[in-house]
């Protein structure tokens, strides 16, 4: 089973200009070394039978003979390889000659796409030897015995892998206001391979490679491009080899420029997941335009189930380069406060409630709220903060709460809720000895009435403090910590919370507040409902209850994100965290991930508001509409298959 996955390659040969049955011998011994790394399709440079920079060379007869000859010799050669080889040829049809892309398969010709975009300025000037291939379809060539489609409405479907589907385009078609590729993925084709000769200027691959990003997203694709390498340098152009492969956005891998050895760049594509962008995405969903395209279907052989050529990011919610992580830091940061100053603006209240715990949650709710307060120019003694110790509180969470409360200047409270509690397990008649699931909900709901009651009071919003990854696994008491009248933290999940907490501490605040704030961040995550140890520190932990928040943050991140299946998960969960996790505790949390996320909707059916902040929200307004009654055994079922 290979989930979804294919793997691509861009080679970048070193070609010799008009040299033919030279580089027909790179191209076989690139596409069998691409073949031992277990690529199913492998693209190279445009022209690359000839070279790119031949000149008037191209309207040599024996140029074109030898052109010919060199993809005969490529199709003996290749007839064992399993692989797709996509090869840059120029074609003579009709007494025009056209720049062209052929996928070749075992030994068989499986199409001809020509350039569309003929270039004709600055130094390119390729409408001297070469038509268009705009208007070119339904047409059928003649070439080495094959009939062979030909046009700009040919892709190629992989019979024996649903979505499997791939364009190709040629250099400068990349560079127009609408790419051809841009209707070939409208028309199915997940992978697009961009054949090209981009020579190097100051600046320019910078250009190009946010070209191949930008494409790739906008198409939900994979975009796989290679460029003419450094030996294809002549007259006043020099050429770097340039190869990309870029999925829905993302730059996967690159060849390192102007290198004088050949390269080969090698990805696995998430095929599965592209699929599942398109099929959110009303501008597939609405654009059912038919633009005639024609299937050269084939088969190919699937990705054997192993270790991906791609990295698996364990922690997708939280980008890895530290300067990217402040931008995005800074940015949520920005969201929370903008949207909690908006439903004070809006309601026209001036003063906010809030419980503070000396947990991560609690603390980066009342940081939004204090900047909240400062961009509305609200003092901030208008945030009534409030610190409720109960049965498992331990010293050093009250210390920290009521430390953060003094130096944010908020107007603080400290209330035991002990005393209540016990009171109540007499109502109810509970025994205050059984630590029990109703033990544990009655301080919940008790700290929840006290902070609505005083909002009452004061005139004040509750701001909520739960996070994204508590509403995925449904660890909240239904009305009680599950409930606010705007809750901040809803969209940030877990492993992003102790980011946002550790860059206000770097660069927000000052540096007794900095103190503070590492300290909360160095406490183990609790909801302090169950009494402390012998020596007055927490006993509950949470990640030995439901497990580790990392984890689930990235079951939570592929199935809602990308629709991935449990399967599917595990061995993506399996590589990324590779020597820190067992596959049996993967298994395990897994299967827990996916009881609870299912059992649990009925509590995310009735959330308070709480803004958006990345591209994925469990809001039953906004991103995710779920039944709360829905079984989850098909996806148990496809985790014990």
């Amino acid at each position: 089973m290979n989930y979804g996955f294919v793997r691509a390659a861009a080679a970048v040969p070193m070609l010799k200009v008009a040299d033919c049955e030279y580089n027909t011998g790179e191209i076989i011994k690139i596409s069998k070394e691409a073949e031992k790394l277990g690529a199913q399709f492998v693209v190279f440079p445009e022209l690359a039978v000839t070279a790119y920079s031949c000149g008037d060379l191209f309207l040599q007869k024996t140029l074109q003979n030898a052109a010919i000859k060199g993809l005969e010799t490529i199709l003996t050669e290749t007839r064992a390889l399993e692989c797709v080889i996509i090869i840059g040829i120029p074609l003579v049809i009709n007494s025009r000659m056209y720049n062209c892309g052929v996928a070749l398969k075992e030994g068989r010709i499986l199409g001809a796409v020509p350039k569309t975009y003929i270039p004709n300025y600055s130094e390119f000037y390729e409408k001297r030897w070469f038509c268009s291939g705009q208007g070119k379809r339904n047409e059928t060539i003649d070439l080495l015995g094959f009939s062979v489609p030909f046009g700009t409405d040919v892709l190629f479907e992989a019979g024996n892998i649903s979505g499997l589907c791939f364009g190709i385009e040629i250099c400068e078609d990349l560079w127009a206001p609408v790419p051809p590729s841009s209707a070939q993925a409208v028309n199915g084709a997940t992978l697009l391979f961009n054949l090209s000769a981009s020579n190097e200027i100051v600046g320019k691959h910078e250009y190009r490679e946010s070209l191949v990003n930008l494409q790739s997203a906008r198409c939900a694709a994979a975009y796989v491009y290679s460029s003419s390498g450094p030996n294809e340098s002549t007259t006043d152009l020099v050429f770097g080899g340039h190869a990309l492969i870029s999925e829905y956005g993302s730059l996967m891998a690159e060849s390192q420029r102007f290198s004088f050895e050949e390269q080969l760049v090698v990805s696995d594509i998430d095929i599965e997941r592209l699929i599942n962008e398109r099929l959110k995405n009303s501008g597939f969903t609405q654009d059912t335009t038919d633009n005639g395209f024609r299937k050269a279907v084939f088969n190919i052989k699937e990705l054997e189930t192993g270790k991906l050529l791609r990295r698996i990011d364990p922690h997708p919610f939280v980008p890895s380069s530290p300067g990217v992580r402040n931008i995005r830091c800074e940015e949520i940061f920005s969201i929370q406060t903008s949207g909690l100053a908006k439903r004070l603006k809006h309601t026209g209240l001036d003063k906010c409630v809030i419980g503070i715990s000396g947990g991560l949650d609690s603390t980066l709710a009342l940081l939004v709220i204090a900047k909240a307060c400062d961009r509305l120019g609200l003092d901030r003694k208008n945030i009534h903060a409030v610190t409720m110790p109960g049965f498992g509180t331990s010293s050093n969470t009250l210390n920290n709460s009521l430390e953060l409360m003094r130096l944010m200047g908020v107007t603080t409270y400290q209330i035991d809720i002990r005393e209540a509690c016990m009171k109540h397990f007499e109502d109810i008649g509970h025994d205050p000895e059984v630590y029990d699931v109703t033990y544990e909900n009655v301080q919940a709901r008790e700290r929840t009435q006290i902070l609505m009651d005083k909002a009452n009071k004061i005139g004040g919003l509750v701001i909520g403090t739960g996070d994204l990854s508590e509403l995925a696994l449904g660890w909240a008491t239904y009305n009680g910590d599950h409930m606010s009248m705007y809750a901040v933290n809803t969209g940030v999940p877990k492993t992003l919370v102790k980011y946002l907490v550790q860059w206000a501490a770097d660069y927000v605040f000052g540096d007794e507040t900095r103190k503070v704030l590492l300290s909360i961040l160095d406490t183990p995550i609790s909801p302090e409902l169950l009494p402390t140890d012998e020596a007055g520190e927490i006993a509950q932990k949470t990640e030995d209850i439901v497990g580790p928040y990392e984890l689930h943050d990235f079951f939570l991140y592929h199935m809602v994100r990308y629709g991935a299946n449990p399967s599917k998960i595990y061995y993506m969960a399996k590589q990324a965290f590779e020597g820190k996790y067992s596959e049996e505790i993967i298994n395990k949390w897994l299967n827990t991930f996916l009881r609870r996320f299912f059992s649990q909707q009925f509590k995310r059916s009735c959330l308070p508001d709480g803004p958006k902040v990345g591209s994925i929200s469990l809001s039953p307004r906004g991103d995710w509409r779920m039944p709360s009654d829905a079984e989850a055994g098909e996806w148990l079922g496809d985790m014990k298959k």
